[in-house]
């Protein structure tokens, strides 16, 4: 069994996948908003940040928490926008459960978390 074959595999699978078609078509469509594209791009910089910070041990910022909820509550009323973040979300969950199977299966639990 040759590994890279099986990856290869895995990832032919993952891009056949409901979740990722889903995903990738909703990603086009919101592309070609340029003003609802970068609303959501800094939603999901915030976002990061706020993770980055809490995994550095840093308190959340009253500010920072305020600004992502007010933008998820923006983007949320575009019925689009909606429907890219619940597809986005129903991929990573897929995704962080093939880490997880992985990371069993080596007896690492999940490499994707610390």
């Amino acid at each position: 069994m040759n590994v890279y074959d099986q990856a290869h595999g895995l990832a032919e699978a993952i891009k056949e996948s409901e979740e990722f078609k889903q995903y990738d078509q909703l990603q086009k469509i919101i592309d070609q908003n340029e003003e609802l594209s970068q609303m959501i791009k800094d939603f999901q910089g915030k976002q990061f940040a706020m993770q980055a910070k809490q995994m550095m041990g840093e308190a959340d910022s009253a500010e920072l928490t305020a600004q992502i909820q007010e933008l998820y509550q923006i983007i949320m009323r575009d019925p689009m926008a909606a429907q890219y973040m619940q597809a986005q979300m129903r991929f990573s969950l897929m995704m962080n459960d093939v880490y997880q199977i992985l990371g069993e299966v080596m007896g690492i639990g999940n490499p994707m978390q610390s």
